[in-house]
């Protein structure tokens, strides 16, 4: 699944180039998870303003209302000049002057929302639940450790909630686990103050390293420049179950929690 880091790479291979464009056509295929709630035509003609992010959503800014956009489980987004016709699993097209951003996500869980403004409508509905950005000021060792105090699940599950910190997905999440020291089996409500502290702080580098890595693709990810990621070939413990740590030189364990799979160290991380 598109995390914050593959979400926002997205962004920024193609935010400056699309933003002024006049949008000259809309194309809908296959219904995605939600309809897009408004008449296509009425987006015909409009300027595309700024492209912004919050969590895992792209906001495109339109002269009327915008756009909310959401990758899903397998979704990506391609900006240019299409090199074919729509496939199967192309279910959006949104026509500009300078070229074509197009929505394939073979599994149809990604959406293209429009709301008259990113406070209201659908739009409002889907944020309203986030958590901090990662790299907001207020996401800090304190706050992380209020938030876990009022959970008795597992301290992976609540990372990968979202209503404490966006942006952890389960690679992530794994990872600034593994930095920060802590089992992904502690109980939440049972993480110090110090060790909430380091946990914040390795949730914000894991995440500022995958940026500069151009996000994981683990799959079939890639940019709207159709780029892929390499975050994943640097993954301590993601992905590497039965293969020695690279910190200490034991054996990388996996498990599963809530049906999905964590990878870590006995050794390097305690509960």
């Amino acid at each position: 699944m598109p995390e914050l880091p593959e979400v926002e790479v997205t962004r920024l291979s193609f935010a400056d180039r699309i933003e002024g464009a006049r949008i000259t056509g809309v194309r809908l295929g296959k219904p995605l998870r939600w309809p897009l709630g408004c008449d296509p035509a009425e987006l015909v003609a409009q300027k595309v303003g700024a492209v912004t992010r919050r969590g895992k959503y792209l906001w495109l800014a339109l002269e009327r209302g915008g756009l909310l956009m959401h990758l899903g489980m397998s979704g990506s987004l391609a900006f240019g000049k299409p090199a074919a016709p729509p496939g199967p699993h192309d279910h959006f097209d949104l026509v500009t002057g300078r070229g074509t951003l197009r929505l394939t996500d073979p599994r149809r869980f990604g959406a293209v929302v429009w709301s008259a403004s990113a406070d209201s409508g659908r739009a409002a509905k889907l944020l309203a639940r986030l958590g901090l950005e990662p790299f907001d000021a207020a996401f800090d060792g304190a706050h992380l450790h209020a938030a876990l105090r009022k959970r008795k699940v597992a301290v992976k599950q609540a990372l990968l909630g979202g209503e404490i910190v966006v942006g952890a997905g389960n690679i992530y999440a794994c990872e600034a686990l593994f930095d920060a020291g802590i089992d992904p089996r502690t109980r939440s409500d049972r993480i110090s103050r110090p060790r909430a502290a380091r946990l914040a702080a390795a949730v914000r580098s894991t995440l500022a390293r995958a940026l500069d890595l151009g996000g994981s693709t683990l799959r079939d990810f890639r940019d709207a420049r159709g780029m892929e990621g390499a975050f994943q070939l640097q993954a301590r413990v993601y992905g590497r179950a039965g293969q020695p740590c690279r910190r200490c030189g034991g054996t990388v364990r996996r498990v599963v929690q809530g049906g999905r799979a964590s990878f870590f160290c006995p050794g390097c991380q305690r509960r």
